[in-house]
């Protein structure tokens, strides 16, 4: 059997050449709902970093639950504010929805920024008092999944079921595949440290945390393959999981599901947000 090309594999930007078009398109929308959105709460801080920020879009209802969106990028770029256009469609739905940024890689190691996100989501639950479900895409799916396996019981001022449930979209959760494509040349991962900031190689989460592992019908065998098995992982493990595959969609397009109320992904989250 031939050896896997690597870097075909977790190139997105290769793989689909419109892949600046969907950001533009996601930019737009989001100047336009940061404009519109009543009570939105924008730049605060959960940190003492530049981009240790977040912005809560909050529904109508003050008991409403809770989405926190960690945007991709391979943890080297991106921005929560091109894409609050997701939070949109679920305030409509009646949930509250918040997008972090974190500091990016050289600056932060891959390590240091699921460090970050884990002081953000602390943040946001002393702000609101409510749990929330984490969905992100790309390095934002491998935060999530960080999120959902993270033992909360040892980090400070949290409560230990802090994060139920989680659906990362296209996320790697086995990082030592990508030590030899050039998106590591930013990133810096060895050996060990992919390993340790693998949340697959991780301890698996306890049983009452649920997963949906969101995927693009026409990703790449290894986006495809590393969504499948942490849910078959943590299936094994007890825990209540699930691999969706989205017919038809690619490693961008995938995210607008998440604008769509009628899909497959649009309605996992609601669904885990509000059980």
């Amino acid at each position: 059997m031939a050896a896997l090309d690597l870097e075909a594999e977790y190139n997105n930007r290769k793989r689909v050449p419109a892949h600046a078009e969907h950001a533009a398109r996601w930019q737009a929308a989001s100047a336009a709902y940061r404009q519109a959105a009543k009570g939105a709460e924008l730049d605060l801080a959960y940190g003492p970093s530049e981009r240790n920020r977040y912005d809560l879009f909050r529904a109508a209802d003050p008991k409403a639950a809770l989405v926190v969106y960690i945007h991709g990028g391979y943890w080297q770029r991106g921005d929560r504010k091109d894409y609050s256009f997701l939070a949109k469609e679920l305030n409509a739905a009646g949930i509250d929805v918040a997008l972090p940024s974190y500091t990016l890689c050289p600056a932060a190691s891959v390590m240091d920024i699921i460090g970050e996100l884990r002081a953000c989501l602390i943040a946001i639950w002393r702000k609101t008092g409510k749990h929330p479900v984490v969905t992100g895409h790309s390095a934002g799916g491998h935060l999530t999944g960080a999120m959902v396996a993270t033992d909360w019981s040892k980090v400070a001022d949290a409560p230990a079921d802090l994060v139920r449930a989680g659906v990362p979209i296209s996320g790697v959760f086995e990082l030592e595949p990508l030590i030899p494509t050039s998106i590591n040349d930013l990133v810096g991962l060895d050996a060990a440290a992919a390993r340790a900031a693998s949340p697959l190689l991780w301890p698996p989460p306890p049983k009452s945390r649920r997963l949906v592992a969101a995927v693009g019908g026409d990703e790449s065998s290894e986006f495809l393959r590393q969504s499948r098995v942490i849910a078959e992982a943590w299936a094994k493990a007890g825990l209540e999981t699930e691999c969706l595959v989205v017919p038809g969609t690619n490693h961008f397009s995938v995210v607008d599901e998440l604008a769509k109320p009628g899909s497959a992904l649009f309605g996992a989250v609601v669904r885990l947000a509000r059980d």
